[in-house]
């Protein structure tokens, strides 16, 4: 689960990292009132969104004064921000950070993320922050060194000596750096969380370091944990299907294409569309509805899937494993009973009484209903019908 920077630095704050006064505003009268609070004439704008990259599109902006920084708002309120990491609609633009400026001598991109290769913890360093990290990596790639944390020992002093020294820090700030990086680290374990970003950490002209800038990511599966987490998504951030599939505890995300999916294993989901796409269509979503699926489950899938209007044909294709196929088969026909769905439906049944529901699928007398033992005529079959013009 993603949070939005001002959610980021009020949890940097409770752990005593600095990070500058600012306040978050829905409205211009709210950005008016937050301007008054704040000290100095230089103010930034930020675009709160769950995305990176704002700032290469106009989502975060210096403003000279406070009739330059409403200004600014005005036109950001509303605005849908397209970055590298949005859907291709952009996301709109509906709260807007406003944050005092900060006079800064040096930039560093800081952040703490897991290793799937090396199974460990990443402390990822560049001497050049306020950049885009790939950017770095692609041109400067000596700029950039990721320290690999054991879980099973935590952050060292040693970790914090082999930063300092690559970062070419003078030692007088050393213990700032160390404490700050050990809180850090403090967050990431203790709130589950997958990624904390800070680009750029700044090291201001009184040699205090500031978080300018706050990305954080959480473990959707340890949310339970951590009830001040999760009262901190936003759901206007995603997609509303994906939000209903979450909270019926369906591993749903939204593609491009038009052939439904609705597949019960996730090893068994991805084989699924990689099909699809051999035979030259594409899948219009991820949808898991776990090893263990219902037929109220389908039923749940099905409503989902049939919401989109880019769907052409829905795909259902099962292995019974823990769950028998005919009672699979049961939740189909009564789904198809109830929803009747607009566009072909092609299942495919394979394991335990695969045959007993196949033979219950024919005999529905059900429009549109298609049955196949094979994965790749069904899927064959599936492509071919979302090719049809109606």
């Amino acid at each position: 689960m993603n949070i939005h920077e001002f959610q980021a630095k009020e949890i940097l704050r409770d752990y005593d990292i600095n990070v500058a006064k600012g306040a978050t505003a829905e409205n211009l009268e709210q950005v008016g009132k937050i301007l008054d609070e704040l000290n100095g004439e230089i103010f930034a704008v930020k675009a709160q969104i769950h995305a990176g990259g704002r700032g290469l599109v106009g989502g975060v902006k210096i403003a000279k004064s406070r009739k330059e920084a409403l200004n600014i708002a005005s036109n950001m309120f509303g605005m849908r921000l397209v970055t590298l990491q949005t859907p291709k609609e952009g996301i709109l633009v509906n709260k807007i950070y406003i944050e005092e400026g900060l006079n800064f001598k040096q930039e560093i991109y800081l952040s703490l993320t897991f290793d799937r290769n090396n199974e460990n913890i990443s402390l990822i360093v560049s001497k050049n922050g306020g950049v885009g990290i790939e950017e770095t990596a692609k041109t400067n790639p000596k700029f950039i060194k990721a320290i690999g944390i054991d879980p099973q020992i935590g952050l060292r002093d040693f970790h914090t000596k082999e930063l300092i020294e690559f970062l070419q820090i003078d030692k007088i700030l050393w213990v700032k750096l160390d404490k700050l990086l050990k809180n850090l680290y403090k967050i990431y374990i203790s709130k589950d969380a997958n990624l904390i970003e800070i680009n750029p950490l700044v090291l201001t002209q009184d040699d205090e370091f500031y978080a300018l800038d706050a990305k954080m990511s959480f473990d959707d599966s340890a949310l339970f944990r951590h009830a001040d987490i999760a009262a901190l998504n936003d759901e206007t951030q995603s997609d509303p299907d994906e939000n209903t599939a979450k909270r019926q505890r369906l591993n749903y995300i939204k593609l491009d294409g038009n052939v439904g999916c609705v597949v019960n294993g996730a090893g068994l989901a991805m084989a699924t569309m990689d099909i699809i796409k051999e035979l030259g269509a594409n899948a219009a979503n991820f949808l898991d509805v776990g090893g263990s699926a219902t037929g109220e489950g389908v039923a749940k899938a099905f409503k989902l899937i049939l919401n989109d209007n880019r769907v052409k044909v829905v795909f259902v294709n099962i292995f019974g494993g823990i769950v028998r196929c005919d009672r699979i088969a049961e939740g189909i026909i009564d789904a198809c009973e109830s929803i009747k769905p607009s566009v072909p439906v092609v299942v495919r049944f394979d394991g335990t009484n695969a045959e007993k529901a196949l033979e219950m699928l024919k005999n529905s007398a059900l429009d549109k209903l298609y049955a196949s033992a094979d994965l790749f005529e069904g899927a064959k079959l599936a492509v071919e019908l979302a090719k049809v013009k109606k």
